[in-house]
């Protein structure tokens, strides 16, 4: 891939901080990063639908939903892996921009990579959600019989079984889904938007 050339930045007289005033909340992407069946997926799903209702704008990027377009040319190697993160990561970057509150909720495996999305962000703009779950209870979960498959060979590269997941070493959030409801997962993350001056 060849970079672009003759191109420049041009500025807005519309800013972030302006689009944060009419929001009345601050951007901030909510990284949610774990094993496939961990729960990443359902609480980004649950968490927008309780942040639209206390009035927050938000937009949710999800995994599969990106595959389905952007990154349909993407397959799981550890370099198309990367740069499906390093585009979500650039599109993340866009709707901060754009003064929203967006919920990433990809495996995301590898801590380089995500770290790379954060240094995209302003300082605390990133928000590293950990939803930790065992491989064991992720197997048990396996709504689309993935981890069956994984074991039978039929599925190479899968994270957890024969490809690795690099847990985060300091997220600002963990959600331990072996023990939280649906519901507690969804309030950890809503309490530390209240607590940390996110929304108003």
């Amino acid at each position: 891939m060849t970079e672009s050339k003759n191109i420049e930045w041009h500025d807005s007289k519309v800013t972030k901080e302006h689009r944060q005033q009419l929001n009345k909340h601050k951007s901030a992407v909510v990284w949610f990063t774990g094993l496939s069946g961990s729960g990443k997926s359902t609480i980004s799903v649950e968490l927008e639908k309780e942040l639209h209702n206390l009035g927050v704008r938000t937009y949710r990027l999800d995994g599969d939903n990106i595959r389905h377009g952007l990154n349909k040319d993407l397959g799981f190697s550890p370099e198309d892996r990367k740069e499906n993160i390093r585009r979500i990561g650039e599109v993340s970057k866009l709707m901060a921009d754009a003064g929203l509150i967006t919920l990433s909720a990809f495996i995301s495996p590898y801590r380089a990579d995500r770290a790379e999305v954060r240094e995209l962000m302003n300082d605390g703009e990133f928000i590293e959600v950990f939803v930790d779950a065992s491989v064991e209870t992720c197997e048990s979960r396996d709504p689309k019989g993935l981890y069956k498959k994984a074991r039978a060979g039929e599925i190479k590269g899968f994270t957890g079984i024969d490809a690795p997941y690099e847990a985060p070493l300091d997220p600002q959030i963990t959600v331990d889904t072996d023990v939280l409801s649906l519901e507690e997962s969804v309030q950890e993350v809503v309490s530390y938007l209240k607590a940390k001056g996110y929304l108003e």
